[in-house]
């Protein structure tokens, strides 16, 4: 593992926190790639829980460097309550080890406003936006008129570029949402505050990952939601704004494809989404709510409930084409322990044809009916199991059927929240 990559499989929410926190020991370097504070990443060590933002998940050892790339969309005010946080929590963190990007995006309080603004102008055909600002943020960015790190630093161009854009941000949000103006003294007050706290933590993160590499070092990269989440392949419009899969990773860090060594997808044993959207194996039943609450299913960001299925291979066969995974890390198939029968999707019946991948038209996609086998189930005692052996038969001809109908090989199995109910299955 020289240049590895973690990613979503699903729809977020599978595990990647847990699992970057897992595969971090074995790394040098952590880096986030994409993403904002609309992610959530819980990580248990031993008896104590960590709720993660925008920190990397390898934070919590002492010996890695941590680092928010520049494809991240940076809430100065949410890092630094973050890591106040982990501070009280007991966690060391200092510019030796969290590095933060000079071109990473900021979000700013118009981007917030603006969010929720449109949110609720939207009305029935809301997107389920976490109001964090972050597709205001990214829109930003594509229309040029952003501001980074480095321009937050240089306070004389952070001032001019924050006039300009407050003065066309609060005619949109005065003249067109009839909402109050925001003040520019106060919020360039706090930004430069935020400025002087930041500098120490600023560097040029392509320089500083691409020797890394090229030193021998191995560098872990964290994503943030999953595939079905991404700008370009996932159930658009209802995603997030930034690139999710693996091909986000050299954009959002400053490297080129050829340094990548791997990428695992990290993916539930059965399904989950939060927010609107098709979802062609979710469960309106007992056995829905059951392995919601089995599966504690709520958000870390929003704690809202999430939409629960049956695992839907189809997905991660396109999560793996997409992002040419070379692995699966199975997460949570202890959730579904106790269930008398447990189902998989093996394809999607549309237009009397039978498909393994995920169509782009929602439309399509709404009309897909799942085609499902049906696997004997396991018992609780899946929990105590610590390698690939002592797991029951029948969970291993689930994992099988996963490794069958991906083309992909399982090399990891999470059988419970900590650290220590994590079995390697293969080598990765």
């Amino acid at each position: 593992m020289s240049a590895f990559i973690v990613l979503g499989s699903q729809w977020g929410d599978e595990g990647k926190g847990k699992m970057t926190d897992y595969l971090a020991k074995r790394a040098d370097v952590v880096v986030r790639f994409q993403g904002g504070n609309n992610a959530g990443h819980t990580v248990e060590v031993g008896d104590k829980q960590y709720k993660l933002h925008l920190v990397p998940s390898g934070i919590l050892y002492k010996d890695k460097v941590n680092v928010i790339g520049n494809g991240v969309v940076l809430d100065p005010k949410a890092l630094f309550e973050e890591m106040d946080y982990l501070k009280n929590e007991g966690v060391d963190i200092s510019p030796k080890n969290l590095i933060i990007s000079d071109r990473a995006q900021l979000i700013m309080p118009y981007h917030k406003v603006l969010d929720g603004i449109k949110e609720r102008a939207r009305g029935k055909k809301d997107i389920g936006t976490t109001g964090k600002g972050i597709g205001p943020c990214y829109t930003d960015k594509m229309e040029r008129s952003g501001i980074r790190v480095c321009d937050l630093i240089h306070q004389n161009i952070f001032k001019e570029n924050l006039k300009e854009n407050l003065k066309i941000k609060n005619d949109i949000i005065t003249k067109v949402y009839g909402e109050g103006a925001l003040d520019f003294d106060t919020i360039y007050n706090e930004y430069i505050d935020y400025a002087k706290k930041l500098a120490p933590y600023v560097k040029d993160i392509s320089v500083e990952v691409y020797n890394s590499i090229k030193g021998g070092k191995k560098v872990l990269f964290e994503g943030a939601q999953g595939t079905l989440l991404d700008i370009d392949y996932g159930t658009y419009p209802y995603v997030t704004s930034s690139s999710t899969i693996a091909g986000g990773v050299c954009i959002g860090s400053g490297i080129g494809p050829t340094m990548i060594t791997g990428a695992v997808g990290i993916a539930k044993a059965y399904t989950t989404r939060v927010g609107k959207g098709p979802f062609p194996t979710e469960l309106f039943d007992k056995t829905g709510e059951w392995i919601r609450e089995m599966g504690h299913e709520y958000g870390v960001t929003t704690g809202r409930a999430r939409r629960c299925g049956w695992l839907d291979l189809v997905i991660l066969k396109t999560s793996s084409r997409v992002s040419g995974l070379t692995s699966f890390a199975i997460t949570k198939i202890d959730t579904l322990a106790g269930l008398e029968k447990v189902k998989v999707c093996v394809g999607y019946k549309f237009n009397g044809k039978i498909i393994d991948y995920v169509p782009a038209s929602l439309e399509d996609l709404a009309n897909c009916e799942p085609v499902y086998e049906e696997f004997d189930g396991w018992d609780r005692e899946i929990e105590k199991a610590k390698t690939y052996d002592e797991l029951p038969d029948n969970a291993k001809k689930y994992l099988n059927r996963i490794e069958e109908f991906t083309g992909t090989k399982v090399s990891i199995v999470s059988v419970g929240p900590r650290r220590d109910q994590t079995i390697d299955v293969s080598e990765i």
